[in-house]
């Protein structure tokens, strides 16, 4: 097990909230290092505020998020643009921006004000474009490409600006089956590859399922439960996140768990 105190993202008693409405109470959450974690739970139980307080977009009312053992809200800016990126749900880029050109701004952090970039940082880019698969369309403006094409190039932003933890607010949103499983699999390649800590949230149980490697269930603004999917995703599990009756089996190719959903004929 995993001692909360040694990951390097985690939140104390959080409280967060829009106005003078909470959406989470007094949650605690670690984020494992070097993993994929999978935040689930139906539309409105909070995994997006957790994720943006978990990335410093939003203030704690209560409570507090650490950042390699200091509060994030006391930690300057740049220090936290150099160890984690978020990328919120369908970003938006100036019109005519190339690939390359959205890509260079994850570089920022790490630059003085007005700097021109080095080769360094070049390098930085050109990798991040190959490791994205986006070498050859670098200089093709964002609004040309498909909607797959668009969300690798705000990656190769992020693994431009060479954090160790990525951040991602349902990042196959508005996708096709194919273009989601090509996002999935490059996350899951940046995990393995370049022992990136990764946190997203994901609709799709069975995405989840089979792409992360600890889950953490929302439910009406507090953590309902966290573990790895093989323990996690029971039939009572998503019962009780989701309110829906569903089947769990080994999924036949990798074993991992397989949930379909079904509507009871009791509840009819």
């Amino acid at each position: 097990m995993t001692d909360a105190t040694q990951c390097r993202l985690r939140g104390e008693r959080l409280t967060l909230g829009y106005a003078s409405t909470d959406v989470l109470t007094a949650v605690d959450v670690s984020i494992p290092d070097g993993r994929i974690t999978a935040l689930i739970g139906a539309n409105g139980s909070g995994k997006s505020t957790l994720l943006k307080a978990l990335g410093r977009i939003i203030q704690p009312s209560a409570g507090a998020v650490y950042l390699d053992g200091k509060q994030i809200s006391r930690t300057p800016g740049k220090v936290v643009a150099q160890t984690l990126a978020l990328l919120p749900q369908s970003p938006i880029s100036p019109d005519g921006l190339t690939v390359r050109q959205l890509c260079r701004f994850g570089r920022h952090p790490h630059k003085a004000m007005l700097a021109r970039p080095s080769r360094h940082d070049e390098n930085v880019v050109e990798a991040a474009l190959a490791a994205t698969g986006l070498s050859d369309l670098s200089e093709r403006p964002l609004d040309r490409l498909s909607g797959g094409q668009r969300q690798r190039a705000w990656i190769a932003m992020a693994l431009a600006q060479e954090t160790p933890i990525l951040l991602l607010d349902e990042p196959t949103t508005y996708l096709d089956i194919a273009h989601q499983l090509e996002i999935l699999e490059l996350l899951r390649a940046l995990n393995r590859q370049r022992r990136r800590t990764i946190v997203l949230v994901v609709h799709d149980l069975n995405h989840a399922a089979q792409y992360a490697d600890h889950l953490i269930a929302v439910v009406d603004g507090r953590i309902h439960a966290a573990g790895s999917p093989s323990t996690l995703l029971t039939p009572s599990l998503i019962r009780s996140v989701f309110g829906i009756d569903a089947v769990v089996m080994p999924h036949p190719l990798d074993g991992t768990p397989l949930c379909l959903p079904f509507v009871s004929t009791t509840t009819k």
